[in-house]
């Protein structure tokens, strides 16, 4: 079964699939690997003014940025205390990218932008929103400001040493049938935490998703905004109602799509997520059968159960994938869960699936695992997202620690809802084998005295399920839920002009959709 350090999916924002074709082929992305000596204290190259070696806050909010050219954009590193809570104890250094405001007059301040994950990359996800998503009316309203957060590439990263060792931990089938395999499994889980520890130092005990909400605002300060103003999505959603919580009062024109709840477990997280891929699976499976071409055959029940049947296979005698290269269980299973982010890919598991049944080779389902992992042919890692997706999770959600029965008893609670893929959420370590362990006590998130906060769910998104989203609204005190009645995982640049008029309208004009709008 599949090892993971936590069970929670890597939600992947929409935007990179893009350039999946029906073919399968899959354009190249532009490296982001962190940056020379990211892990230790910043330097005075970083091209902020302010603190090298920590300092109080008052220093560190008194920094001066330096913008710089850097292609289509401008750049600039805010320094950021190593630890919140003790400032003297050293810095970090936060990239910035910047698409500055098209018309001065139009100006309303700073967009802080976040794509997901945890470790998604704001800096990557900033080309495609700029020229895909946002309309020129958003254009002249703001500057759009990417940020990679705490741990995440170009700012000071997580970094777990060489990708030839990275990548068994990420890619290889380990067998979890009894105790001993699971000891085994947290042994290697163990002495992977450890390498993250000895490669990356004090960081990775402070890239939490506290710490980074207060580096945003942070960032709003030095940016010379007095409210934050943020679109988030994703995991992002998580990080913008965590600062709307501790900064109610700095609450500008906040957008939260594809919302986590904050009152979940991570046993919670798992079992709800577990039961939106499989559901989003049977859609599939239903759409399938309607379509010509479709590999599965019989009830939908039981072309779910040739689909799991396959990656149980897969697990058992990988797949040639050509050029040398094999999909083992994780790699079709990653491979699936990729094309459910959007059901305009759903062609693309068709044809996925037709090749793995019918000629017995696994070759898409191993490139759409590899555009998974943010990973080239060659087995190159192109960020560090995986590992930073590793150390914010345990950071952030609490994990028991059981034993092979007691972990059996938990894959048949999430067997109960999602039984198609839970021996994927269900089996393997948790966050009990990393260095460092959350103290977080999951709780509801109020914002109380926030402007309005709007938050957007897809009824059919399997990563953030649709009740997230519904949750999320109804604790924030000043939260408003806009619906689309739609596939895949959020809905704000793919959903059509209904859901962007209401999304745009609040953040340029501070419109705010009336309450129960949904779209579809």
């Amino acid at each position: 079964m599949l090892v993971r350090v936590s069970r929670l999916l890597r939600p992947v924002v929409l935007l990179p699939v893009l350039a999946l074709t029906l073919a399968g082929c899959v354009a190249p992305k532009e490296q982001t690997t962190p940056a020379e000596g990211s892990t230790s204290t910043s330097s005075s190259s970083s091209g902020a003014t302010g603190p090298t070696d920590g300092g109080s806050l008052d220093d560190f909010y008194g920094q001066q940025l330096t913008w710089t050219d850097c292609g289509d954009y401008e750049c600039a590193t805010v320094l950021a205390p190593l630890d919140w809570d003790d400032p003297t104890a050293g810095s970090v250094e936060l990239a910035l990218e910047r698409d500055a405001s098209s018309d001065p007059n139009a100006r309303i301040g700073s967009l802080l932008i976040n794509p997901g994950g945890p470790g998604g990359s704001g800096i990557d996800f900033l080309s495609y929103l700029v020229n895909n998503v946002l309309s020129q009316d958003m254009l002249n309203a703001y500057d759009v400001v990417a940020f990679d957060p705490r741990g995440v590439g170009k700012s000071s990263a997580v970094d777990c040493g060489p990708d030839s060792a990275v990548d068994p931990f990420l890619t290889e089938d380990t067998p979890m049938t009894s105790q001993a395999d699971l000891d085994a499994a947290r042994a290697e889980a163990t002495a992977f935490g450890q390498q993250c520890l000895d490669n990356t130092g004090p960081l990775l005990e402070h890239v939490d998703t506290v710490s980074a909400a207060r580096d945003m605002d942070l960032m709003r300060a030095v940016l010379g905004d007095d409210q934050l103003h943020y679109l988030g999505f994703s995991y992002g959603t998580f990080l913008g109602s965590t600062y709307a919580d501790l900064y109610p009062e700095n609450v500008g024109r906040l957008v939260l799509d594809g919302a986590l709840d904050p009152t979940l477990t991570n046993d919670e997280l798992s079992i709800q997520q577990a039961q939106g891929f499989d559901d989003a699976l049977r859609s599939y499976v239903s759409y399938c059968y309607e379509t010509r071409g479709c590999p599965l055959n019989g009830t939908v029940d039981e072309g779910m159960q040739q689909i799991a049947d396959l990656v149980t296979r897969a697990e058992a005698r990988p797949l040639d994938a050509g050029d040398g290269n094999v999909t083992n269980g994780t790699m079709a299973f990653y491979g699936i869960i990729l094309t459910l982010y959007d059901d305009q890919y759903w062609p693309l598991l068709t044809q996925a699936l037709s090749e793995a049944i019918d000629q017995g080779t696994g070759s898409m389902l191993y490139e759409f695992a590899d555009y998974y992992l943010d990973r080239t042919p060659d087995g190159t890692y192109l960020s560090n997202s995986n590992l930073a997706f590793q150390a914010i999770n345990c950071l952030d959600y609490p994990t028991e620690t059981r034993d092979f029965e007691q972990m059996l008893a938990f894959r048949d609670e999430v067997a109960t809802v999602a039984p198609t893929f839970a021996d994927w959420f269900a089996l393997g370590p948790g966050c009990e084998t990393w260095p460092y362990q959350s103290t977080r006590t999951p709780h509801a998130v109020t914002a109380a005295g926030a402007n309005p906060i709007l938050v957007v769910g897809t009824t059919g998104d399997p990563a953030t399920p649709y009740k997230w989203a519904q949750a999320l609204a109804d604790q924030l005190e000043s939260g408003t839920l806009l619906t689309w009645e739609g596939e895949g995982h959020t809905a704000y640049g793919r959903a059509g002009s209904c859901i962007s008029d209401a999304v745009e309208g609040y953040l340029i004009n501070g419109t705010v959709p009336a309450a129960g709008t949904v779209c579809s």
